[in-house]
């Protein structure tokens, strides 16, 4: 028995498993189920969150989920996107939803706003690579 290639395999298996862990899959994406960019909307509003390739579990989780899902953060009018490599922050621009929620109700002034969808881990940091949906655009009539 080759105790020192068996050592290896061992880590290199270890290691995969813990590199994988917060990191979706390439087909992994998240997205406005019911708003697309340009659409003309009177508020309040519903959004709804999808998700394709990973899963939702509330913010905390820590059982062995919490490797394969997080929770959405809604952008709202954000100028760029949040530091990447730190927990998203709290503020209005940046709103948690931290029970796993796939939709929400919105209020928001007449006017243009952006929208965006990124995904947190228990934590609240993006996942890696970020689940960061495109970009939108809507405009709240008067």
């Amino acid at each position: 028995m080759n105790r020192p290639a068996n050592l290896v395999a061992a880590m290199a298996f270890l290691t995969t498993g813990i590199a994988q862990a917060h990191s979706p899959g390439e087909d992994a994406r998240v997205y406005f189920r019911n708003l697309k960019d340009g659409d003309v909307i009177s508020s309040p509003f519903t959004v709804e969150f999808g998700i394709r390739g990973y899963g939702i579990v509330p913010a905390g989780t820590r059982d062995k989920r919490r490797h394969t899902a997080g929770h959405h953060h809604l952008l709202v009018d954000y100028a760029g996107i949040p530091p990447l490599d730190e927990p998203i922050p709290y503020n209005r621009n940046c709103i948690h939803f931290d029970a796993g929620e796939t939709r929400a109700e919105l209020q928001l002034p007449p006017g243009t706003h952006t929208l965006q969808l990124l995904l947190g881990d228990e934590t609240h940091e993006p996942t890696e690579p970020p689940l960061l949906s495109p970009r939108i655009t809507v405009t709240v009539k008067p």
